[in-house]
């Protein structure tokens, strides 16, 4: 069961802030206006001189500012009253509780992790996230700590979608981690993005940023690595062999520059192809006989 499906999610509201600007010049009237009957009377009416220090005071109390790409979660009394997203000099009153929290793009490379790929060869993986908060109140208030859940959902993920594919493939048409990291990286953020959407976070983007066999098997994976090369070489350079002898013996029999049976046909095709085949320099051999000499 996944902590989504054991509560509801906090929705997400504006809170009752307003510009903090006129507050601000209306605590500091006040105020000059409570010091000054202060000064000048100080024994006449102090409970009305009392009165505007401290609702100057409560009013200033309630400043705050706000820059771009942030957040502020207010609450009263334990219970979520909204979210300010307005930029500057703002307010609220005093008895809200007020936690900022940044909306901008943040940038994670995770830890190099230690999985089994499809295979279950045993590699060496680690990723690149951007993400950010799209939803502060959930990501305060629906999880113990956004930052903490980020990192272990990251994690998981790439444990996941490392195990649905091979590091490299070996059938025509296989997707591998190795070769496909675009389609492993669309992978990787959907899955990320089903896991930490319940904390009110959006992933942007999910690349793989290191790919490795582990060290206990980099040494015979990189010799099967080189056979699988040389075999295809040698199946490439064999194809080639053929068509060309398939060539020659076409041109020769269409112009008629020698006739031949079937067994030294045979024996010019074998020869043809020890030479196009062969890993190194042919040596030749002069015939001072005939053809079947």
């Amino acid at each position: 069961m996944t902590e989504a499906s054991t509560h509801s999610a906090t929705t997400e509201r504006r809170a009752p802030a307003r510009a903090g600007g006129p507050l601000a010049i209306l605590g500091l009237a006040l105020l000059a206006a409570g010091a000054a009957k202060l000064v000048r009377y100080p024994e006449a009416t102090p409970l009305l001189t009392g009165v505007l220090i401290l609702v100057a005071l409560l009013i200033l109390v309630g400043l705050y500012t706000v820059q771009p790409n942030q957040g502020i979660v207010a609450a009263a009394f334990g219970s979520y009253s909204g979210t300010d997203r307005g930029v500057g000099l703002r307010w609220l009153p005093f008895w809200m509780a007020r936690r900022k929290i940044s909306l901008r793009v943040r940038n994670m490379t995770s830890e190099t992790l230690k999985v089994n790929d499809r295979r279950g060869n045993p590699i060496e993986i680690a990723a690149n996230i951007v993400w950010r908060v799209e939803q502060p109140a959930q990501a305060l208030y629906d999880v113990e700590d956004y930052l903490a859940f980020v990192r272990i959902q990251v994690e998981t993920a790439i444990r996941e979608v490392a195990r649905q594919y091979g590091y490299d493939s070996h059938e025509e048409g296989e997707l591998s981690l190795q070769s496909d990291s675009e389609t492993v990286g669309a992978v990787l953020k959907e899955d990320l993005q089903t896991r930490v959407g319940v904390a009110g976070l959006v992933v942007d983007e999910a690349h793989l940023m290191h790919l490795a066999y582990a060290p206990e098997i980099a040494g015979s994976m990189l010799r099967r690595q080189q056979a699988e090369a040389i075999l295809a070489a040698r199946r490439k350079i064999v194809l080639g062999a053929v068509d060309m002898v398939e060539s020659a013996l076409g041109a020769l029999a269409e112009r008629g520059v020698v006739h031949m049976d079937d067994d030294r046909r045979a024996a010019m095709v074998s020869n043809l192809l020890v030479v196009l085949c062969a890993d190194r320099e042919p040596t030749p051999v002069v015939n001072t006989g005939t053809l079947y000499g």
